[in-house]
């Protein structure tokens, strides 16, 4: 794990303006309301807002519980940071990217957007070998995924696609769920409209 930057005197460990726009992504994606989110970190909802639009600076403690408030890594409040400052919001290093979800269902994903507040979300997701989603899952969104490497199967409505490496698909606003039957690991590049996370 990485260490967590150490700021000097004075200096911000976050982007506040690229982080509070993640927040506000993070809470209306979990149907959260201002009010809600604040008495769950032990905040003002004044607090809260002035955090989400950039005006105030979180400290580590704020960080620590709005992580755990919206199911996130606290590191993922970090890796805005970067060596090349003219490259936040735009570029996304391989070795800077945002680990969202959970391995613990057999799904691993990072985010390939630069963050949260644009019109949808990239990951690349690795569906690891025998991991399945049992139950349907339904978002109001459009989705859509290229295979990069693997197979595995997916369930879109009560039709079953055997999906493989160099196929591609999409489906708007209808329960899904998969299942990678095989030895190896399912590797896709996954869009997401609106952006859920």
């Amino acid at each position: 794990m990485t260490a967590l930057p150490v700021p000097t005197h004075g200096e911000s460990v976050v982007d506040a303006t690229l982080v509070g726009a993640d927040i506000r992504a993070l809470r209306k994606s979990r149907g959260l309301k201002l009010n809600e989110l604040a008495l769950k970190i032990g905040r003002s909802v004044g607090f809260l807002s002035q955090l989400e639009r950039g005006l105030s600076d979180p400290s580590l403690s704020d960080l620590r519980k709005l992580a755990s408030a919206l199911d996130v890594p606290i590191g993922f409040f970090f890796s805005h940071q970067t060596d090349h400052p003219d490259e936040a919001g735009t570029i996304v290093r391989a070795q800077s990217r945002r680990r969202l979800g959970t391995s613990a269902d057999g799904l691993f994903e990072e985010l390939l957007s630069p963050d949260l507040g644009g019109a949808f979300e990239m990951f690349h997701s690795v569906f690891g070998a025998g991991a399945e989603l049992d139950t349907f899952l339904h978002r109001e969104t459009e989705e859509a995924g290229y295979v990069v490497s693997g197979a595995m199967t997916l369930f879109v409505g009560d039709r079953r696609y055997e999906i493989g490496a160099g196929d591609s698909f999409r489906f708007h606003n209808e329960p899904y769920r998969w299942h990678n039957p095989h030895d190896d690991p399912c590797v896709i590049i996954w869009a997401i409209a609106p952006p859920v996370y």
